[in-house]
């Protein structure tokens, strides 16, 4: 039994509570496992638009003048006369056929303004069931709508208000200890990839889109079961000022965990109250900040490329020659190893080095690419891929960077700002396959200097290895400059 000096009123910081468990103990393996499935349905509804809403051939068999090719078109003939297009009658009409997927990434960008702050105001637990609900609400009805105009209406608010990413990441942030919060953050991402191979296998199993989408969407009513199954963030709380909800919590893991915790090292623990702010004083308060303000536009840059470059990748690679199903299975199976691979490098080597090798790696893939002669489509195929999982590595460090960027009362909101503006780039995204009609490789070489542009500008911001998550804007401001944990001590 530990011994304490009564008279002692040095508080005791949750990194020092956190340390003590193991990310493989039961307790967080169970976080994983829920995260693992949240992440997984996720990806299947971030990216399905491709299959649903895909590129179908049509041609015209009867002109109002006359044979005349160039009159008004009669009466359209599709290959597939129960897909997306010919149900709604898009012949000739491409616009509308990729503005669902500008839709999609539009709602996203416009419900990250609400999400994240509602994270951060009432709980990252609570944010990731509603919005896993709403998802999963507004998908299937999307699958009933009889009109085009009301499919693009429940696409909007189906991202805008049914996206859990943000809150699922920002919980699996905080709830492990710096030293294996990498690994247990891409433990979790492992679930992107599998949702990638299940919508891949679904939409090559389930031709017809409407029971794609019902089959897809239905299992996500079930997100109201994460009430009973999963916790809320003990770093949050404590932050709300709810130190009691966070101690009953940590005990209830310790006890999981078959762990023992001292009770005068619970009831040292620092609780910052700030239950009462404002959110916009809050957010503003951050933005006073010059260093953090500056961090702020580097942050923006980062998602803007990001989601520009992956989505895209990912939207062009239907395009690629062969088989679209098993190209964007390959796709999402190069995040596998990928996520082993940037774990290790991060680890090891900081954040901002790995962050600017990826950005400039995936610039000279990408630019490669477009310049690879047709007849040599394996070597095009090559070049795509290791630019798509440049740029998977790159989207992934840019989600952790911008995390531990920020303190944690603002956090979730910064994320989400940095995030909701970043989504210029996935609107413009899925327009992008239009421009191959100019040039096949124009797509890949705007890609390419993109990353170039964003590589550039991390040298803007500082490097840290493991900082311990920053609470206040003093310690954000403080990152980078102080001791930082050895990377040699960090737990399998």
């Amino acid at each position: 039994m530990t011994v304490s000096d009564p008279s002692e009123e040095k508080t005791v910081d949750l990194e020092d509570i956190l340390s003590k468990f193991s990310k493989s103990g039961r307790y967080h393996m169970q976080i994983a496992a829920l995260v693992f499935l949240s992440l997984a349905t996720n990806s299947i509804y971030t990216s399905n638009y491709i299959f649903v809403a895909e590129e179908v051939n049509y041609r015209c068999t009867n002109y109002s003048l006359g044979g005349n090719s160039s009159g008004d078109c009669i009466e359209w003939v599709y290959d597939k006369p129960d897909s997306f297009v010919a149900e709604f009658q898009l012949a000739n009409q491409e616009w509308k056929r990729t503005l669902i997927g500008t839709a999609h990434s539009f709602g996203y960008m416009v419900g990250l303004f609400i999400v994240g702050p509602m994270s951060d105001r009432l709980g990252r637990k609570t944010m990731l069931i509603v919005t896993g609900v709403l998802g999963g609400v507004f998908g299937l009805a999307r699958s009933f709508s009889p009109w085009y105009w009301l499919y693009v209406a429940f696409e909007f608010l189906e991202a805008a208000l049914g996206d859990l990413c943000s809150p699922a990441f920002i919980l699996i942030t905080e709830v492990v200890s710096t030293n294996q919060r990498i690994k247990f953050i891409f433990m979790c991402s492992l679930g992107y990839s599998i949702g990638g191979f299940i919508l891949s296998l679904a939409a090559w199993l389930i031709p017809y889109w409407r029971t794609l989408l019902q089959v897809l969407y239905a299992p996500a009513i079930l997100f109201f079961l994460y009430k009973y199954a999963l916790d809320e963030s003990p770093r949050w709380l404590l932050i709300k000022g709810q130190y009691d909800k966070a101690v009953k919590i940590l005990e209830k893991a310790a006890k999981k965990n078959k762990l023992q915790l001292d009770k005068k090292s619970l009831e040292k623990l620092s609780c910052h109250n700030n239950k009462d702010a404002e959110l916009l004083d809050i957010i503003k308060s951050t933005f006073k900040s010059k260093l953090l303000r500056r961090r702020f536009f580097v942050c923006l840059v980062w998602w803007t490329t990001s989601t520009f470059v992956t989505y895209g990748l990912t939207i062009n690679s239907v395009s690629l020659q062969g088989n679209k199903y098993i190209n964007y299975a390959l796709l999402s199976g190069m995040d596998i190893p990928g996520i082993f691979i940037i774990s290790y490098i991060l680890i090891y080597f900081k954040r901002k080095l790995p962050l600017v090798c990826c950005f400039f790696a995936a610039a000279v893939l990408c630019v490669s690419q477009s310049f690879v002669p047709l007849d040599l489509p394996a070597l095009s195929i090559f070049f795509y891929m290791a630019g798509k999982m440049m740029s998977s590595f790159y989207f992934n460090i840019t989600y952790l960077y911008t995390s531990e960027l920020f303190p944690t009362y603002s956090r979730n909101s910064m994320h989400a700002i940095c995030s909701s503006l970043g989504r210029i780039g996935s609107i413009i995204s899925p327009q992008t396959p239009l421009l191959m009609r100019y040039w096949f490789g124009l797509p890949s070489l705007i890609f390419g200097l993109a990353s170039l542009f964003a590589g550039l500008v991390t040298f803007l911001v500082p490097d840290i290895s493991n900082d311990v998550l920053p609470d206040t804007i003093r310690e954000a401001e403080e990152l980078g400059k102080t001791k930082n944990i050895d990377p040699k001590k960090v737990k399998i």
